[in-house]
Parts: structure tokens; C-alpha cells; sequence
């Protein structure tokens, strides 16, 4: 049996209902679980290095605050709790640029209790797994994330940000060539990039997938909601690629989508 996580980057406060409806609900009615790495309390002023606005704030429609916590959305906590096959993921706290990149020891446990704690009081589960934004994780921010998550999903592993007494296990993991390891209770993710994205050449895309689930037993399948809504407008072959994806998935009997909470539970088989 072969597994896949989908993994949606970026939900936060401004996120309209209607984005994540249209585009999991064909995953919802099979059954599919798909997990959100949702910002805490999303800032509005994250810029690309470009100096463009983030694309998750596409929706800010002249919201002036500086951040905004996930609760201020009651429409779309409902939503979301009323749809339990949404699993929630703590993706950062306010998702500013590279914000887990180069911190220290402090403010890292500092922002991830507060970012739970906002997960908490919007009334969602305490969460298990952590996204970093942009997959950043500085050494600190890596050690501190495993104290405290059971899960931690990233693209990769960087040699000079693994903790001095992690290099065993992690140079046990390129030995064995796989994508995922363990330190302790803690699950250590990898992902082979952001498969399903407007960025890539869409004629491609469904046999990249498939190609990749194929060489291994779990794969994290990664997109961003908002890539299939720039400026606010859908795009219809983007959305019409990744409900292709739903029917793909659903086709093999020797796959199965499951949620992180499943690996935490230990439903889950890896070898």
C-alpha cells in the first residue's frame, strides 16, 4: 500500500470559504482528507523579497489591522470545524517572510505556544503537526518544533540546521535514501517540492504525481490554495488539474490518502 498526505499551505483569516469549497470537495465526498497548514495569526504586510505582496493575502480587500488572528473569520471556523476531514496544521504564527529562519531559542517557543494558543481559543484541536513558512526551519526553531509537535512537515533537511546530536539518525536517513526519519516521538517529514502548483507546466504535473508516489511508500503532496485563485480570479485548468488529481488518487486501490493525525495515531504502517 502506497499513502498520500495533501498538504494546502497558507489558510489563515482571510481565506474565503468559497476557495477551499470549490476545490476539495471532490476530495471531501470521497472520504480524503486534506490537511491545512493554517497561519495562526496571519500578517498582512509579508512581502517576497520582490517587494510583492504574499500571494495568501490576495483577499485583504482593504483590511488595515497588521495581523489577524484565525478566529476573527467566525465564517470560516465554522466551516472548517463543520468539515472534519479538514485536518488543521500550525503553520508558523503570522507567516512574516522566512519567520522560523535564523531565530533563537526564545522567540521560537515564545511564537509556537501563541500560535497554538490561537488555534485553541478558534476552537480547533490542538494541533500535531507544524508546517514552517517557506520550509524554513533555523536549528533552534527545528529543535524546539520536535519538542513539541509529533509531526514536523518540511521539504528538507539542511545538514547545517540539524542539531549536533541529530547527525546519527540523519546520516543513518541518507544511507537508507528515504525521505522521512524520526528523532524520538517526533516524525520527520521530507516532500519532493510543491508538485501542484500554477508555477509548474500543468501538461506535466498529474505525471510528476504519479511518478513520485510510485518510487515511495508515503508522499506529501504540497499546494497553496490561493494559486488557483491569483487576484482573486480562478483558474479554471489549475482547479480542473487538481480535481484530476482526486479521481487519479481515488482510481488506484493501492492508495491510500490519509491525514498526519493518522501517522500520529499509528494507523499508518511505514517501514
Amino acid at each position: 500500500m502506497r499513502y498520500v498526505i495533501i498538504r494546502d499551505d497558507d489558510t489563515n483569516a482571510l481565506t474565503p470559504v468559497s476557495c477551499l469549497e470549490r476545490l476539495y470537495r471532490p476530495f471531501l465526498e470521497r472520504g480524503m482528507p486534506v490537511n491545512l497548514a493554517t497561519i495562526p495569526e496571519v500578517a498582512l504586510d509579508t512581502t517576497l523579497p520582490n517587494g510583492k505582496p504574499e500571494g495568501f493575502l490576495a483577499y485583504r480587500n482593504g483590511t488595515k489591522n497588521r495581523t489577524v488572528p484565525i478566529a476573527a473569520n467566525t465564517k470560516l471556523v465554522g466551516y472548517l470545524r463543520e468539515n472534519d476531514r479538514f485536518q488543521i496544521v500550525q503553520h508558523g504564527l503570522r507567516h512574516d517572510y522566512l519567520e522560523f529562519d535564523g531565530v533563537d531559542h526564545a522567540s521560537v517557543s515564545d511564537w509556537l505556544e501563541e500560535g497554538t494558543s490561537l488555534l485553541l481559543e478558534a476552537g480547533f484541536s490542538r494541533p500535531e503537526t507544524f508546517v514552517a513558512p517557506y520550509d524554513k526551519l533555523s536549528r533552534a526553531a527545528l529543535r524546539e518544533t520536535v519538542r513539541r509537535f509529533q509531526v514536523v512537515s518540511s521539504g528538507w533537511y539542511e545538514l547545517r540546521r540539524v542539531p549536533l546530536s541529530w547527525w546519527p539518525p540523519y546520516a543513518w536517513k541518507k544511507v537508507r535514501a528515504t525521505p522521512h526519519w524520526r528523532i524520538g516521538r517526533t516524525l520527520l517529514l521530507s516532500h519532493p517540492g510543491c508538485l501542484l502548483s500554477s508555477f509548474r507546466p500543468y501538461e506535466k504535473i498529474l505525471e510528476t504525481i504519479r511518478t513520485q508516489i510510485d518510487q515511495q511508500q508515503l508522499t506529501v503532496l504540497v499546494t497553496h490554495w490561493w494559486e488557483y485563485f491569483r487576484e482573486q480570479k480562478p483558474d479554471e485548468a489549475f482547479i480542473n488539474l487538481l480535481h484530476e488529481t482526486a479521481d487519479y488518487l481515488a482510481s488506484r486501490r493501492d492508495i491510500t490518502v490519509i491525514s498526519f493525525s493518522d501517522l500520529v495515531n499509528g494507523e499508518v504502517p511505514l517501514n
